[in-house]
């Protein structure tokens, strides 16, 4: 079975809460997370110390507490690079 275009391989946190992605094809990608810290879900991303402690895991992006974001909508809403 052949591993899907949008795993996330590596992530890079910046301190302007964009996220740096290398995808399994190859893309990369930047993503702009600061639109999802409006929402209550994502609220502890909001301590910069703890975005920053974004980590490619399980195919997506995790951070600690069981936050986590859809690794299809990362590939889909990244700007290339």
């Amino acid at each position: 079975m052949n591993t899907p275009i949008w795993v996330v391989r590596k992530v890079q946190a910046n301190s302007d809460y964009t996220l740096f992605i290398t995808f399994a094809d190859g893309k990369e990608g930047l993503y702009d997370a600061k639109p999802l810290l409006e929402k209550s879900i994502y609220s502890p991303l909001k301590s910069l110390p703890f975005f920053l402690g974004a980590k490619a895991e399980c195919g997506t992006v995790v951070w600690d507490d069981d936050i986590d974001i859809a690794p299809e909508h990362l590939y889909e809403c990244s700007v290339p690079c």
